[in-house]
């Protein structure tokens, strides 16, 4: 790592590397793409949409690290690799199939979590419908929208190396409500897990029961896992 960089390959003794801006939620105007297709291009790098709705911008030489992040005028998208990486939201407010808004809750969790240090790396996800598009289901920490337009949230999904479908935490949530449970999530996770123990693991070491009890108790929430339809 050097000024936000990471070491990508090293052919020939040549080193390369990649950054990462940070783009909430996926969302971009026309004006900020044209500017990192510019950059990209007058420094040789190579352009790669990731699953994580971003843009890596990769074959960067380090001697122009500085220089790129100076001129892009953006933030990393990851500084500590233990922390909340990335809160990955659906088209909500565009789609027709969507239920609710979600863009705007995820906005408000992205902004306010974002970067936050905790035991392990961490993604939110957020979708407007139980559809779940973007995986949301194999996310760390889920928020979604039932067809009842209440949200429900999930926890300890995982498509890595242990892969591990997430836990229902509770349904029938206003936005306010759903918004405080995830942030009672992640502190309870940050106070009590290992450190690099994933959100799953976690859950899996202590029990789902006992996670659920005690988030919805310190969240005063009720615990509501049947769905109407």
């Amino acid at each position: 790592m050097a000024y936000h960089g990471n070491l990508q390959k090293i052919r020939n003794g040549k080193r390369t590397f990649a950054i990462t801006p940070h783009i909430p939620g996926g969302f971009i105007k026309p004006e900020g793409l044209i500017k990192i297709g510019e950059v990209a291009k007058k420094y040789g790098g190579v352009l790669k949409i990731t699953s994580g709705q971003r843009i890596l911008i990769t074959n960067l030489q380090e001697e122009d690290l500085p220089s790129i992040w100076e001129e892009l005028g953006m933030k990393p998208a990851v500084v500590t690799q233990n922390s909340l990486k990335n809160v990955e939201l659906c088209p909500a407010n565009f789609c027709k199939r969507s239920k609710y808004p979600t863009i705007g809750i995820g906005m408000r969790l992205s902004r306010k979590f974002q970067g936050m240090e905790l035991p392990c790396r961490t993604k939110i996800g957020v979708a407007g419908c139980r559809n779940a598009c973007g995986s949301v289901y194999a996310k760390d920490i889920g928020v979604l929208v039932d067809f009842d337009k209440m949200f429900f949230v999930t926890a300890g999904g995982s498509a890595g190396f242990h892969p591990r479908p997430s836990d229902i935490i509770t349904r029938g949530l206003t936005e306010d409500e759903a918004f405080a449970l995830v942030e009672t999530i992640l502190e309870y996770y940050n106070e009590y897990a290992m450190a690099g123990e994933k959100l799953g693991d976690f859950i899996d070491r202590i029990s789902i029961d006992k996670f659920r009890d005690d988030v919805l108790e310190i969240a005063k929430l009720e615990k509501n896992l049947e769905s109407k339809f």
